[in-house]
């Protein structure tokens, strides 16, 4: 064999290609991915929306020894806490060896994504057909919603204060429901439409019933008959409706995508791929971390983090004040000792449509988690924009760590952009960086995700908790 010449030996020392993960790893790496995925595949299935997600995380979570947590409790090292709030978002520590003063480390994932929820009032009848108005939530492409089977999920809390959970549709032998297109036969008019008008948000109403209730005196045949079916099984009335928090999203469940069974194709990537990594990061914690871990799992991202539930709110300093408070320490000494990966996700390069990204920095299926120093749109607004200081500091630890990462933008410069919570976080006067896996499709009811980069999410977190 030759010997490398001098510019190969300098192209090895200077630059380093990011090389697609699979041929990085060996097969017994790889199948601790594939394996990692089916327990987030359930995890899928399982929290389809935040307060499922929460129940759910709860569920492991004190499975694995997890407490709810007690204010004004002094706790040990190895202590393993939970806040609920709202049963909407959730909070989970394991205590560290370090006093709470050094700071904590955080990993911070939203488990609201794009959906449909109803109206307050939102069953009519037209044409003895029985519908349900919805007002989208998130940034959604609608057109993408129609003719898409859906499963009804969420909680209706009755005149007498008593709540009901309900969910129908994601089990094969109950019935789904959906929202109507037209045919392609009459369309002429609407395909004049842009793509973002194609299907209009009043146009999206959720085909529910067409039985009639057999009695020739009344009116609105099928509604009612609607009405008395959920009264027969919930023992709610319209008016109940008002007090309710329901929602449509896709029915089927999360799949292996592709011939290799290398990508999972599910609803709500957006952000559960990141959430169940980080709630398994903290989950899987043997020895008593350096620092303490906290993993949140917060709600209303998707619309801007505003709300009691949202990271946008009190509800994370508190939960550091009432940590701090039995120690005499002051919050803002813990959080601004604190380090944090926002968790949230990234657009992945789709070669069929190439023109919305910049090939240099953006990131792509099977390269591991992606870094993103800052989010926001054209101008970087709206982001938190990490220090050199702090990117530096990831850098070194998930290369330690042997964690594949690469770098991405959210997009080619003005062509768009988003946000995450990271700025919010950043707000409090923590170090912070968006980290998190990279997805095709993003926002739309199926999206698709490499399970090595999910697998290297959890790494990453795992990484953050355990790093000295």
């Amino acid at each position: 064999m030759s010997e490398k010449t001098a510019g190969e030996l300098l192209k090895e020392q200077l630059i380093r290609e990011r090389k697609n993960g699979f041929l990085e790893l060996d097969d017994a790496e790889c199948n601790k991915a594939y394996d990692f995925c089916e327990g987030y595949k359930a995890y899928l299935d399982e929290a389809k929306t935040e307060r499922e997600a929460v129940t759910e995380s709860i569920r492991m979570a004190e499975a694995a020894g997890f407490v709810p947590m007690e204010k004004g409790k002094k706790y040990a090292p190895g202590d393993k806490i939970y806040y609920n709030n709202r049963d909407k978002s959730l909070i989970l520590a394991v205590i560290g060896q370090e006093p709470v003063k050094k700071g904590v480390r955080i990993a911070v994932a939203h488990i609201d994504s794009p959906r449909l929820d109803l109206k307050p009032r939102p069953l009519y009848e037209d044409s003895e057909l029985a519908l349900l108005k919805t007002h989208y939530y998130g940034g959604i492409k609608k057109y993408q919603w129609g003719t898409v089977p859906l499963s009804l999920h969420g909680v209706i809390v009755k005149a007498d204060g008593t709540s009901v959970q309900v969910r129908i549709g994601d089990d094969p032998s109950e019935p789904v429901f959906v929202v109507n297109d037209l045919l392609i036969h009459l369309a002429d008019e609407q395909m004049k439409r842009t793509a973002a008008t194609a299907l209009k948000g009043e146009e999206m109403n959720v085909l529910i019933g067409s039985r009639p209730f057999r009695d020739d005196a009344v009116s609105e045949k099928v509604k009612l008959n609607i009405l008395n079916l959920l009264f027969e099984k919930y023992g709610i009335c319209e008016e109940d409706f008002l007090s309710a928090e329901l929602c449509l999203v896709p029915a089927y469940s999360a799949r292996d995508l592709g011939l290799d069974k290398s990508m999972i194709g599910s609803y709500a990537h957006d952000d559960r791929v990141c959430a169940y990594p980080a709630l398994m990061a903290i989950l899987d914690l043997k020895e008593v971390p350096p620092c303490t871990a906290v993993t949140i799992l917060t709600d209303k991202e998707e619309i801007g983090s505003d709300g009691n539930t949202g990271l946008h709110s009190a509800y994370l300093p508190n939960f550091v004040a009432d940590l701090a408070e039995p120690y005499g320490i002051p919050a803002r000494w813990v959080l601004t000792a604190s380090e944090c990966l926002s968790a949230d996700v990234n657009a992945a390069f789709d070669p069929t449509f190439p023109s919305v990204m910049e090939k240099n920095n953006c990131a792509y299926l099977n390269k591991g988690v992606v870094i993103t120093k800052y989010t926001g749109a054209r101008g970087k607004s709206s982001t938190s924009d990490a220090s050199a200081e702090f990117m530096g500091r990831i850098r070194r630890m998930l290369d330690r760590e042997g964690v594949i990462w690469q770098i991405g933008e959210l997009g080619a410069v003005d062509a768009g952009g988003g946000g995450t919570v990271a700025k919010y976080v950043a707000e409090l006067d923590v170090d912070v960086v968006d980290l998190g896996v990279p997805v095709l499709s993003m926002h739309a009811p199926f999206e698709t995700v490499s399970k090595l980069d999910v697998f290297m999410a959890y790494r990453a977190f795992k990484a953050l908790f355990e790093d000295q």
